[in-house]
């Protein structure tokens, strides 16, 4: 009897700090261009973001790159985060009064 066996799903990884590097600059940005076209005065600002959770910083690298933040950093983004529900709260019902 020869089971096959199941395989598990792996978990999403984020992507690689060189990845993202790389995709950048076919985009013709870098972390420095980019931090310093947004405003920011310390050019390594948007580094931060690399290390961190830090949502608009994720989303101006993801912009510059053209896709979604959450397909960068999967797991920053996942439905089980602990951040998830303070970034994306669900509608909270409505009470009515009793008159």
């Amino acid at each position: 009897m020869s089971e096959t066996p199941t395989r598990k799903k792996t978990a999403p990884k984020d992507w690689h700090r060189a990845d993202i590097v790389a995709a950048l600059h076919k985009a013709n940005w870098s972390l420095r261009k980019l931090a310093t076209h947004h405003g920011y005065s310390a050019p390594t600002t948007l580094s931060a973001a690399m290390d961190r959770r830090w949502p608009k910083g994720e989303r101006l690298i993801a912009e510059a790159i053209g896709i979604e933040p959450a397909k960068i950093w999967p797991t920053r983004y996942a439905k089980n985060s602990t951040l998830h529900g303070v970034l994306n709260p669900s509608p909270k019902p409505n009470k009515q009064k009793a008159a």
